[in-house]
């Protein structure tokens, strides 16, 4: 037998990230409700987040604002082109 949904939950969000999220979830055919219900489970199942949280070093840092500014990007043509400058 299924308990009732009655908790509550309630947060302030950034509209514009709030926007970008939803609209994620529907692609997804998500509700706002079952994501949130989605992450809880996951949260209680792994007993912690469902993530890794870390904070970026310098490097990855200086590669984020590179990669931003369109700096220091490799491009290949398809995977083939990709493999060859990896050298695979």
């Amino acid at each position: 037998m299924r308990k009732a949904k009655t908790g509550t939950v309630r947060a302030r969000i950034n509209p514009l990230l709030k926007k970008d999220v939803e609209s994620l979830f529907e692609k997804l055919g998500l509700s706002t409700t079952e994501a949130i219900n989605l992450f809880y489970k996951q949260v209680k199942l792994r007993k912690g987040l469902p993530f890794n949280v870390v904070v970026p070093n310098k490097v990855t840092e200086k590669v984020f604002k590179d990669t931003d500014a369109g700096k220091s990007l490799v491009r290949c043509e398809d995977t083939e082109d990709m493999f060859n400058k990896l050298g695979i």
